[in-house]
């Protein structure tokens, strides 16, 4: 609304308006389930009447007789009919109506896009999602210049169900839509450090400028400047980058610590470590100790990875599927960098790289029990080293692999069933 009050050659709004309307009925279709009575009622009604006046007089001509006679009859018939719905009401749409508003609405816009973007799709019940899915499918794919892109958590994410007679529900992935980017390539500071710091530059400078507005304060000409003038040294905003571990609302709130914690001074490695630990006690440790059961997996995942192995990261076999990992990681204490990985000694099993968060062993850094990499590897002549990177193929990983058979049988007052294994 505010771009086409604003530019002049943008859209005549008033022209959509009929189209419009009809988006909004179609998408707010309400029918009753339930019982549906009729009952009509039909009454007959018939009137007859007869008159007849005599009169006697006499005038200048002599006497005179006069007789009026009338008749007259009314039959009439009225009818009634009442139809009474009771049962719950179910909102409905109608794909092909939709479909017809939205071919409509394309071609109004004369060539141009439109771009249909849903976030945060995990956020709807799982139960929902197929069904939202098949109506993005059936309506919108179908039309031309109308294009759809959803950002999704995969572990969180149900686009498909599947039906009895074969059929499904929703939308296939990899043949309806194609899954073809993935944010953390972007973002994970270990999967490409220049894409990295390149996406949260420009995410600081642009967040920078939105806070300064229009007032008095001095220009800063790109995000390259922002960073010198923002940090003491490159180590610095390389340190930020990796506390982020991906997740844009962390580095918001790490960046905002530090940036409290510097004063007028620039930002060192030591505030982003500060406010990264201050950071993750005060929102993802307290989540995490609202499930004790999966505090307690984290402590044992820390003790087992960091502790015993000095590495950052574990594997865990794509297909487990273990809910107190699924806790963990929606708490973003831990981070998915790399999926479906493979090692020669695993012949035909693929693995997720798991990272733990910077906050679990930001104390650890600079002291003889930091970790020393992501995790271990061996080559083809058994000598190991930690890699930094994940890549899809390994030699060897046995020491990078996390059985949690053995957190299950060290604990099995947890009650955590053979099924999550």
């Amino acid at each position: 609304m505010s771009y086409a009050l604003e530019n002049e050659e943008a859209i005549d709004l008033s022209h959509l308006s009929a189209i419009l309307e009809r988006l909004s009925e179609e998408i707010r279709q309400v029918s009753v389930v339930g019982n549906i009575e009729r009952q009509t009622t039909t009454a007959d009604s018939s009137e007859a009447k007869d008159n007849l006046n005599l009169g006697v007089g006499i005038d200048g001509k002599g006497p005179q007789l006069k007789a009026d006679f009338g008749f007259s009859d009314t039959i009439g018939r009225k009818s009634e009919a009442k139809v009474t719905e009771s049962g719950a009401l179910r909102h409905r749409i109608h794909f092909g109506s939709l479909t017809k508003v939205l071919i409509d609405l394309v071609k109004f816009l004369n060539g141009k896009r439109i771009l249909f973007v849903l976030d945060e799709w995990s956020n709807i019940p799982l139960d929902l999602q197929p069904y939202l899915a098949d109506l993005i499918r059936r309506s919108m794919f179908p039309v031309r210049g109308f294009t759809v892109k959803i950002g999704a958590i995969e572990q969180r994410s149900r686009f498909r169900l599947s039906t009895q007679a074969g059929d499904y529900i929703g939308i296939e992935v990899g043949a309806d839509a194609a899954a073809d980017l993935n944010l953390d390539d972007f973002m994970v500071f270990g999967n490409d450090s220049t894409r990295a710091k390149d996406f949260f530059r420009e995410l600081l400078y642009k967040h920078t400028l939105a806070i300064i507005g229009d007032k008095d304060f001095p220009v800063i000409g790109s995000s390259s400047t922002l960073q010198r003038v923002a940090f003491t040294q490159h180590n610095a905003f390389d340190e930020f980058v990796r506390a982020a571990e991906g997740v844009p609302r962390d580095a918001i709130n790490i960046i905002s610590v530090a940036a409290l914690r510097a004063g007028d001074d620039p930002i060192s490695v030591n505030h982003i470590r500060g406010s990264a630990k201050t950071w993750y006690e005060r929102d993802k440790e307290s989540a995490v100790a609202a499930n004790p059961r999966a505090r307690l997996l984290l402590h044992w995942i820390i003790d087992e990875v960091i502790g015993t192995r000095r590495a950052r990261a574990f594997l865990l076999q794509s297909n487990v599927s273990h809910p107190l990992i699924e806790n963990l990681f929606d708490s973003r204490v831990l981070h998915i960098i790399k999926k479906s990985v493979s090692a020669s000694e695993h012949p035909g099993a693929r693995f997720n790289v798991y990272a733990l968060d910077f906050g679990c062993y930001v104390d650890l850094i600079s002291t003889g029990k930091a970790p020393q990499g992501l995790f271990e590897e061996a080559d083809d002549n058994g000598r190991t080293k930690f890699v930094e990177v994940p890549v899809d193929d390994y030699r060897s990983i046995r020491r990078a692999v996390l059985d949690l058979a053995v957190f299950e049988s060290n604990a099995p007052e947890l009650g955590i069933s053979q099924s999550a294994k």
